[in-house]
Parts: C-alpha cells; sequence; structure tokens
C-alpha cells in the first residue's frame, strides 16, 4: 500500500519558465552580470544553478561563474547524522567570492537552516560584497529568519507535506512533486 500521495506541481516546462524567470530577475538585481557568480548547494541545488546560468549566458551572451558548496559540515543537526556524515565536494568559482555579487541557490527553502548553513561556510570561503538568495520553490515554514530574494514558486503546505525538486542529473526528470504522507502511516 502507498503511504505518500505524489501531486505533480511543475512539469519540465514549468520549471524552465521558472528558471527563465529567475534568471532575469538575477540580472535586473545585479544590474547586470559584472561580478555576478552563482553557487549551488549540493545537490539538487547545483543542478538549479547550472539551468540559471545556462539561461543567463544564453540571454545575455556573456559567460558567468558557478560553483557549488557541500554544508554537510555546517549543519547544525551533524550529531543526528551520524558520526561519519558524507561529505561531498565544494568548489568555488576560480575568482572567488571575495568582492563577488553572489546568489545563493537551492532547490528548495523550508526552515532556513540549510542556508544558514550555506552562508557560514561561504563566510569561511570569503567576503562577498553581496549574497541574494534564489529558490526554485519556497515551502514556508521558517524556524530561522531567513527569506528568499528571487523564488520561482511559492507554494503553502501542510507538516504532512513536503517538495520533491526533480533533476535530470540525479532522477532522470526535471520537475516538482508535492509528496503527502498519509496521515493513517504516521
Amino acid at each position: 500500500m502507498d503511504q505518500n500521495n505524489r501531486t505533480h506541481v511543475m512539469d519540465e516546462a514549468d520549471v524552465h519558465g521558472a528558471v527563465a524567470g529567475m534568471a532575469r530577475e538575477i540580472v535586473e538585481r545585479n544590474e547586470g552580470t559584472d561580478g555576478l557568480v552563482l553557487i549551488g548547494i549540493q545537490r539538487r541545488g547545483t543542478q538549479i544553478a547550472a539551468l540559471l546560468v545556462s539561461e543567463i549566458e544564453r540571454t545575455e551572451a556573456v559567460s558567468i561563474e558557478v560553483g557549488f558548496i557541500d554544508i554537510t559540515l555546517y549543519r547544525d543537526d551533524l550529531m543526528v547524522v551520524g558520526p561519519r556524515p558524507i561529505v561531498g565536494e565544494s568548489k568555488l568559482p576560480s575568482r572567488g567570492i571575495d568582492g563577488q555579487n553572489v546568489v545563493l541557490v537551492d532547490d528548495v527553502l523550508y526552515t532556513g537552516r540549510t542556508i544558514r548553513a550555506a552562508l557560514n561556510e561561504l563566510m569561511d570561503w570569503g567576503r562577498p560584497k553581496l549574497i541574494h538568495l534564489c529558490v526554485l520553490v519556497d515551502r514556508g515554514g521558517r524556524e530561522l529568519p531567513i527569506q528568499p530574494d528571487i523564488v520561482g514558486k511559492r507554494v503553502d503546505l501542510l507538516k504532512t507535506q513536503s517538495v520533491e525538486v526533480l533533476v535530470p542529473e540525479i532522477d532522470g526528470a526535471l520537475a516538482v512533486d508535492i509528496l503527502t504522507v498519509n496521515p493513517e502511516a504516521i
């Protein structure tokens, strides 16, 4: 018996449309592309950042630097993760982030704890001129005072619901689904 109900809220065309709008807003907020770097948060934020970079490069006819970070060691629940957490790779743009306009990219914003960890890691790497937060989906439910600057889609969810962003490199598809846990399964 399936314990989760899945609702498709964005298909591939919807995601590409949201990415196009987000890319335009990034360029507008940055007043162009000078000093602009995008940093994706591992895992799916990295793929969303790559989509944004591709769109900006296509529309602006420029090359944009992109990097990615793994926030595992910066999590505030590291003791819950276990004694040997699996740490992924972090890679900054070749020019670093000092004095740059950084757009921090993630797939879903929920409690704000992932973003807090990402900000802590970024500060260990340098001092950006400014940081904008860009997320494909804002689902609400903050535990920390962190708000996105650029959002592809906002959804209001119950505690029994979660957002799943699918990317081709990991999931074989590009989409956004809402999963609802069957209350009887809890």
